[in-house]
């Protein structure tokens, strides 16, 4: 075991059995040092690492704390590592993040049925993507009728925006922060395969914009079965357009 990951384990030993908490100062830097039998130099370099995993943070002047420990921090690093797979593994990424996400759906049809759920941020999404298409409609009139056709003059970064804030609103509903979590960081890091599919394939935003909307309905009338299946077959087209892409 190397002396950095001597510090990893040693001040992840300290919070698991309670010596230290979330938003606690660690000891100072000499006292944690001799405590963890390293050098002072080991203790930074260990630091470093835990502060990268979203495990403490240092302030300026006021010393070394441990972070609120919320999923969404320590979840996050997951993402380099997924953006990393996808590089020659998007198929297999994608397929987990579907699994996730259908359980996501289902949670959060549960979830609306709870008095006071809240489905706004959901619904501001999808009518932010009608938005976007409203707006490439009207500057090319469909041709022959399609009222896909055109997708060609949608703003594309901004209906992925539309499209990572709707499957947030969702993990919200789920009501499981470290789903919510896992499945916010696969998102954001496979995006560039939606942004490629919505401007490589014909059609392929205004069917999200559909599919989105069928998922909330089922999300909102609270039918756990219906939103499960609706966001699996959302989420192979993605995985059905790798294929041909790869083929």
């Amino acid at each position: 075991m190397s002396r950095t990951d001597r510090v990893v384990d040693g001040v992840t030993a300290m919070i698991l059995d309670g010596r230290l908490g979330p938003g606690q100062r660690l000891p100072v830097e000499k006292d944690l040092a001799d405590a963890l039998g390293v050098s002072r130099g080991s203790l930074r370099e260990g630091i470093r690492a835990l502060a990268v995993l979203g495990v403490v943070e240092t302030r300026q002047g006021d010393g070394t704390y441990v972070t609120a420990l919320d999923p969404g921090s320590l979840v996050a690093p997951l993402g380099l590592v997924v953006e990393l797979q996808a590089a020659g593994h998007a198929l297999h990424v994608h397929t987990v993040r579907r699994l996730l996400e259908t359980e996501v759906a289902g949670l959060a049809a549960a979830g609306a049925r709870a008095p006071g759920a809240d489905l706004t941020a959901a619904r501001d999404a999808l009518a932010q993507g009608a938005a976007v298409l409203a707006r490439a409609g009207s500057r090319e009139p469909a041709a022959s009728g399609d009222a896909e056709s055109g997708d060609g003059l949608c703003d594309h970064e901004a209906l992925l925006a539309a499209d990572l804030a709707f499957h947030r609103a969702l993990g919200a509903l789920a009501g499981n922060p470290v789903l919510a979590a896992l499945t916010d960081a696969m998102g954001g890091r496979t995006a560039r395969h939606r942004l490629s599919r919505g401007v490589t394939e014909p059609g392929a935003e205004a069917r999200t914009q559909r599919e989105h909307e069928a998922i909330l309905d089922a999300v909102a009338a609270g039918d756990v079965d219906r939103a499960r299946v609706r966001m699996a077959a959302h989420l192979l087209a993605v995985e059905d357009f790798l294929r041909t892409d790869a083929g």
